[in-house]
């Protein structure tokens, strides 16, 4: 089965994501530093595609996969400013 995301939220500690198989996945912010440091408006501009979620402006990419795996970013060499 290809489960896609079809809808993203974000509250201040946490983003959600509505699945193609109905489920609804919350996840923490601090997962994800690019997303974590975001500005609101860099975090509503997003692509969905089959396998994942892209931010073009903050160059974040996460699969559904990854989320339904509990990754979180796996890239080591991330440097953002506090």
């Amino acid at each position: 089965m290809n489960i896609s995301a079809l809808n993203v939220t974000f509250d201040d500690d946490t983003f959600s994501v509505d699945l193609s198989d109905g489920r609804s996945i919350r996840v923490p912010l601090v997962w994800f530093p690019r997303l974590l440091h975001a500005t609101p408006e860099q975090r509503s501009h997003y692509e969905l595609s089959r396998r994942g979620i892209h931010w073009e402006a903050i160059d974040e990419d996460i699969s559904v996969d990854g989320l339904l795996a509990g990754r979180g970013d796996v890239t080591k060499s991330l440097s953002v400013a506090a």
